[in-house]
C-alpha cells in the first residue's frame, strides 16, 4: 500500500462524519440513532455511497442475525427455561457459593453464545435476583461476574454480539477496495472464533473465582453495599424505606380528602403510599392520578402502623387493619413490589413520571427511585428519569409482565409472569438445538438458519409474531443498519487506507506485527469505553485491514481482533451490558474500575495470544 496517499475531499468529508460520530456518541446532545440516521443522509446528498446501496445495510446479513437471535431468545424466555435454569443451579451447586458463581456464570457465557448480549443479561437479571434471595450471595458478587462471562461468551460464535455479527460484512465490503493482486478475503464462518471464546470465558471463570469476587466482597463491605438479596419486606424497608403493613382507610363525609384527587392526596403531609382505591364497586390497583376520592371511598394505604393511624386521625378517615375491600388485589401471588431498571435504549429516558403517567397507562405505582446510592421518594412525578436509575414499583403482576414488555425497563425482581408456555419448553428447546446443529454443519448462511428457526417457533406457537416483533431491539437494529454504510465509505473513499498510510509512516521499520495487534485491540477498546462498540467496530475495521495490507499482517486477524476488544469494555455504561448492572447492584465507578479494569487486560492479551498461536497473524513489519 501506498503511503504517499494523497488527501481527496471525498476522504476528508469521511473521516469527518467519522469525527462527528464520535463526538456525538460521545456527549450525547443528540440521540445515537438520530446521528445514525444524520449519517447516513450524508453519505446518500454527498454521493459518498450509491442511492442503490445506501439503504443495503437494512437488508444486511448483520441485521438479519441481529433480529433473529433476539426472537430465539425471547422464545427461551416465554417457556420459563430460564427460571428453570435457577431452580437447577441451586440443587446442583448444594448451597456452595463458589460452585453456584461458577455454574450460574459458565451457563450464563454459554447462553451468550448464540443470544445478543443485552438479551442475556436481561434474562439473568430475575435468575440472578432468585439465587441471591436464596443463598448468601448478593447481587453485586453476582451481577458483574455474570456480564463478564456473557461479554466472553459473546467471542464463541460469530453471532454471539452485535461486532462480530457486523464483521463479515465489514471484510465484504473490504475486498472490493484491497490493492490487485491480494487475495480475498474469506468470511469468518460461524464458529471461527471459539478457541478464542473458550480461553476468554475460562479466564474470566478463574479470574472471579481466585481475585475479582474478593474484591467484590470487599468493596460491598467498604461501601455497605449489603444489598440484602431477599426480595422482601425487610429489603425495602432496608434499601427504600418503604416499610408497614397494607391498611384500608375508609373516607367519611367529614374528611377533607372527599373531592381530591388521588395526587393530591398523596402530596398531603405524612400520607402513607397510597397503592388502590375502591370506589363504589370499582376497584383499582395503582389508581390514576386524576382520579377523584368520595364519601365511603376505600383507599389501601402501605406504611407503619403509627404513621396510617395519625394519617387517618388528620383526615378523618376510619382504619381497618383487615383487608376486607382489597384482599384480593394485594395477594401476593397477584400484586406485590418490584424493582426496575432503565436500560440504555429506554424511551423513559429524559422524560418525568408525570408524562409518562404509569399509573393511568400501565397501572403500576412508583414508589421510590434509587440514583447513584441514592433514594428518592418525595416529588417522585417531577424527577427526569436517567439509564441505569432503579424504580420501586408496586403493581399486579400481569400488569408488570406487559408493561416489560415495551423493554422501557428491566425488572430485576423475581415474580409470576402471565402468558408463560411451560408446555412448549421441550419445542423451544428442540428448535433451538436443532437451529444450532445446522448452523454448525450446513453450508446454509448462518441469517437463513436463524431465520429458519425463528419460524418454526412461530408456527409451533412457542411465540406469537406480536410477541417476535416486541423482542426486536429496534433501536439497535436502526443505528447498525444506518451505520454499516459509513464503514463502506470509509474503505471505498481511500480514508481508512489514508489513515493506517500516514500511521505506517511514523512506526519505526522494525515495528513486530503484535505490537501494531495489541495497539489496535486497546484503540479499539478504548473507542468502545466513549462510543457504542457498533461505531468502534465500524470505525476500526477497514483502518485495521489496511493496516494489516500495509505491515504483512492477516487482514482477517487484524479485523477480528477489532471485533472482539469493541465489546471489551466492563467498566462504563457505553456498554449496554454493564449499563443494566450498575443500579442494581449498586456498583462505584472505582468498583467497577478496580475489578474489571485488570479484567480487560486479561482479555486484550488472550485475544492477541491466540490470534497468533492460530497462526491468523502474518508476518513482522519491515
Amino acid at each position: 500500500m501506498a503511503t504517499g496517499l494523497t488527501l481527496t475531499p471525498d476522504m476528508a468529508l469521511v473521516l469527518g462524519l467519522v469525527g462527528f460520530t464520535m463526538v456525538m456518541f460521545l456527549f450525547e446532545r443528540i440521540r445515537p440513532d438520530v446521528v445514525s440516521l444524520l449519517v447516513l443522509v450524508v453519505l446518500g446528498l454527498t454521493g459518498l455511497i450509491a442511492p442503490e446501496e445506501l439503504f443495503g445495510g437494512f437488508s444486511g446479513n448483520a441485521v438479519m442475525s441481529i433480529i433473529a437471535t433476539s426472537i430465539l431468545g425471547a422464545g427461551l424466555e416465554r417457556t420459563g427455561a430460564l427460571n428453570r435454569l435457577a431452580s437447577w443451579l441451586l440443587r446442583r451447586s448444594r448451597a456452595d457459593e463458589n460452585k453456584l458463581l461458577a455454574m450460574t456464570t459458565g451457563i450464563a457465557g454459554l447462553n451468550s453464545s448464540f443470544m445478543q448480549n443485552p438479551s442475556v443479561m436481561t434474562l439473568y437479571m430475575p435468575v440472578a435476583s432468585r439465587l441471591a434471595s436464596r443463598t448468601d450471595l448478593n447481587m453485586q458478587r453476582l451481577l458483574l461476574p455474570i456480564a463478564a462471562a456473557i461479554v466472553m461468551g459473546g467471542a464463541l460464535t460469530m453471532v454471539g454480539n452485535s461486532p462480530l455479527i457486523l464483521l463479515n460484512d465489514l471484510l465484504v465490503s473490504a475486498n472490493n477496495n484491497l490493492p490487485s493482486g491480494l487475495a480475498t478475503i474469506e468470511p469468518l464462518r460461524m464458529f471461527a472464533p471459539l478457541p478464542i471464546g473458550i480461553v476468554l470465558l475460562i479466564a474470566s471463570l478463574l479470574y472471579f473465582r481466585f481475585y475479582g469476587d474478593r474484591r467484590l466482597r470487599a468493596g460491598s463491605k467498604i461501601e455497605d453495599a449489603g444489598l440484602v438479596p431477599e426480595r422482601t419486606e425487610s429489603y425495602y424497608a432496608k434499601t427504600y424505606g418503604i416499610e408497614g403493613d397494607v391498611f384500608e382507610l375508609t373516607v367519611t363525609a367529614e374528611s377533607p380528602l372527599v373531592g381530591m384527587t388521588v395526587v393530591e392526596a398523596e402530596s398531603l403531609h405524612g400520607a402513607p403510599l397510597l397503592l388502590a382505591l375502591k370506589i363504589g364497586n370499582d376497584t383499582r390497583l395503582s389508581p390514576s392520578g386524576d382520579t377523584r376520592i368520595w364519601v365511603g371511598s376505600v383507599l389501601g394505604m402501605m406504611g407503619p402502623r403509627q404513621q396510617v393511624i395519625d394519617f387517618a386521625q388528620n383526615q378523618f378517615l376510619s382504619v381497618s387493619s383487615r383487608l376486607r375491600h382489597l384482599g384480593d388485589l394485594f395477594n401476593p401471588s397477584r400484586a406485590g413490589i418490584s424493582e426496575a431498571v432503565i436500560p440504555p435504549n429506554s424511551s423513559f429516558i429524559n422524560k418525568t413520571p408525570k408524562h409518562l403517567r404509569l399509573r393511568q397507562q400501565a397501572g403500576i405505582s412508583l414508589l421510590a427511585i434509587s440514583r447513584d446510592k441514592q433514594v428518592i421518594r418525595k416529588d417522585l412525578r417531577d424527577i427526569v428519569l436517567h439509564a441505569g436509575d432503579m424504580l420501586v414499583l408496586h403493581s399486579i403482576w400481569q400488569d408488570l409482565a406487559r408493561a416489560a414488555r415495551s423493554r422501557d425497563f428491566v425488572v430485576v425482581t423475581d415474580y409470576p409472569k402471565g402468558e408463560q408456555r411451560p408446555h412448549k419448553l421441550k419445542v423451544a428447546m428442540a428448535i433451538f438445538g436443532i437451529t444450532i446443529l445446522i448452523a454448525l454443519t450446513s453450508k446454509l448462511s448462518v441469517p437463513l438458519t436463524l431465520m429458519t428457526g425463528v419460524v418454526c417457533m412461530l408456527l409451533t406457537g412457542v411465540l406469537r409474531m406480536d410477541e417476535a416483533y416486541s423482542a426486536i431491539n429496534w433501536k439497535t437494529v436502526f443505528m447498525m443498519a444506518c451505520m454499516i454504510p459509513l464503514g463502506w465509505a470509509m474503505d471505498s473513499s481511500g480514508g481508512a487506507a489514508w489513515l493506517a498510510g500516514h500511521t505506517i509512516e511514523r512506526l519505526p521499520n522494525d515495528t513486530p506485527v503484535w505490537a501494531l495487534e495489541i495497539a489496535v485491540a486497546l484503540l479499539t477498546c478504548g473507542l468502545s469505553l466513549v462510543i457504542s462498540h457498533v461505531g468502534a467496530t465500524i470505525v476500526m475495521v477497514p483502518i485495521a485491514v489496511n493496516l494489516a495490507v500495509a505491515t504483512g499482517g492477516s487482514p482477517t486477524a487484524f479485523a477480528l481482533i477489532v471485533a472482539l476488544s469493541a465489546s471489551n469494555n466492563l467498566v462504563t455504561s457505553s456498554n449496554p451490558v454493564i449499563s443494566m448492572i450498575v443500579g442494581p447492584a449498586g456498583y462505584t465507578p472505582r468498583q467497577m474500575w478496580r475489578v474489571g479494569g485488570p479484567l480487560m487486560l486479561i482479555y486484550t492479551a488472550i485475544v492477541v495470544l491466540m490470534i497468533n498461536l492460530m497462526g491468523w497473524a502474518g508476518a513482522r513489519f519491515g
